[in-house]
């Protein structure tokens, strides 16, 4: 599987060092390079790279503007590439692959492909089951009702996900209890474990968290957090159809328009 590549930088040096860099990944193709946010703009939505490595703060269009001006295509992964790290959570909040200082540290590079390498993996996955789907529906209705069945009935079984989590800090290793997490928040590569009493940093992708919490109790209420809904104690209204979920601690977490759908379940 080739990961085709757009590097966009307003230096020459930034992304002729990101080319040597990723240059030992063979499944990396770079298939362009962009200067300023408008050429990028019109590359993605011509080439339709898999991948962009994206610096923040370049004259006329910034980063941020960059994915924006994508939105109305299926755009493709993004990875920060930046020399400030104010702007961490605002790219995190953009839905970023990841976030890389400069100059790019070579071990962090290496993560952050594998990250992509599983994103397209499961994106790819989606779009076959969705094709098989599709023709199954065509040429055989049955099949394809049972197909759906099928795939449903494991997310239906609490079993599959985790009761206790390790989580290693500051040197040492707590074992967290699942049902103690009041709510997880992204912050850079790092994910901040709430529970009530206690903050713990775990280095793993909200992705790969989620996929090992109970979706029918863990959900996402912003793009960079997560809740445990048992631990919901008040729904309070807000403006502009957002709303805080005040949890047993006291503590409140926003919900954005977005993700207003999970509030409705409280409401009966």
């Amino acid at each position: 599987m080739t990961i085709r590549t757009l590097l966009v930088d307003d230096e020459k040096l930034a992304i002729q060092g990101l080319q040597l860099r990723l240059a030992k990944f063979d499944d990396v193709e770079i298939i362009g390079t962009c200067a300023n946010g408008r050429e990028a703009i019109r590359a993605i939505k011509t080439e339709k790279p898999d991948l962009v490595f994206l610096d923040i703060q370049m004259p006329g269009f910034d980063g941020f503007s960059v994915v924006k001006g994508v939105m109305e295509i299926e755009p493709p992964l993004f990875v920060f590439v930046t020399a400030f790290e104010e702007h961490a959570i605002r790219a995190f909040e953009a839905n970023a692959v990841n976030y890389l200082m400069k100059p790019v540290d070579e071990d962090k590079l290496a993560d952050t492909v594998e990250r992509v390498r599983q994103r397209l993996a499961e994106k790819r996955s989606a779009e076959e089951a969705e094709k098989l789907k599709s023709v199954l529906s065509e040429v055989a209705p049955d099949a394809a009702e049972e197909f759906a069945a099928d795939d449903a009935a494991p997310s239906e079984s609490a079993d599959r996900y985790e009761k206790l989590i390790n989580i290693k800090d500051r040197g040492q290793i707590f074992r967290v209890e699942i049902d103690s997490i009041e709510h997880i928040e992204a912050a850079g590569d790092y994910m901040v474990i709430s529970t009530g009493n206690n903050s713990l940093v775990l280095r793993e992708t909200m992705k790969d968290l989620e996929r090992r919490l109970d979706p029918r109790i863990f959900q996402r209420v912003h793009r960079s957090t997560i809740v445990n809904l048992n631990q919901v104690r008040q729904v309070r209204p807000h403006t502009n159809g957002e709303c805080f979920l005040v949890l047993d601690s006291g503590a409140e977490v926003k919900v954005s328009r977005s993700y207003r759908d999970v509030v409705a379940r409280f409401v009966h």
